[in-house]
C-alpha cells in the first residue's frame, strides 16, 4: 500500500502496528507485462498473478492505515514489479513490446514476508530503503 508523505511519529505508528499482522506465507507468480501512464507511459511493469492471499494482506495493511487516520488509497489495487521508470517512450513501441510479452509468466515464488519501504525524493523514484521487513507465519 503506497502511504506517501508522513511524519515520523505516524511512520513508527505504522510500523509497530505492521509487525502485528498476522498472515500465512503463500505463493505468486509475475504474469504479463503492462505499462502505467496512459498516453504519457512512465512506467513498465510486471503484473502478478490474481492472489486472494495477497488482496488478503493488502485490505490488512489499507486497514491499518485507515486506523491511523489517513485516507482510503483512491487508485485500484494493480500489484506489480517495476520493472523501468519511462522518459519519453515511443508509445507504439512500448504497446508492441508489451503486446509481445503479454503471455510472460513466471514461476511461481514462495512468499515469507512483507517490507516496509521508505524513499527519499529524487527523479523518477527511489531510492528505496527497507525500514522493517516482517516474516509471514506458518501455522495461523
Amino acid at each position: 500500500r503506497f502511504i506517501g508523505d508522513i511524519g515520523d511519529s505516524l511512520a513508527r505508528e505504522i510500523a509497530y502496528e505492521l509487525d502485528g499482522v498476522e498472515a500465512r506465507p503463500f505463493a505468486l507468480r509475475l504474469k504479463g507485462i503492462d505499462f502505467f501512464g496512459g498516453n504519457k507511459p512512465h512506467t513498465l511493469y510486471a503484473g502478478v498473478e490474481e492472489s486472494a492471499d495477497l488482496r488478503r494482506l493488502h485490505s490488512i495493511h489499507e486497514r491499518i492505515c485507515q486506523v491511523l487516520g489517513l485516507n482510503a488509497e483512491p487508485r485500484k489495487f494493480t500489484p506489480h514489479v517495476t520493472l523501468a521508470r519511462l522518459k519519453d517512450p515511443d508509445v507504439l513501441d512500448l504497446q508492441r513490446y508489451v503486446a509481445s510479452h503479454s503471455l510472460y509468466k513466471s514461476r511461481t515464488f514462495d512468499v515469507a514476508r512483507f517490507v516496509l519501504f521508505s524513499s527519499r525524493p529524487s527523479r523518477g523514484g527511489g531510492p528505496y530503503a527497507v525500514e522493517e521487513s516482517y516474516q509471514l507465519q506458518a501455522g495461523l
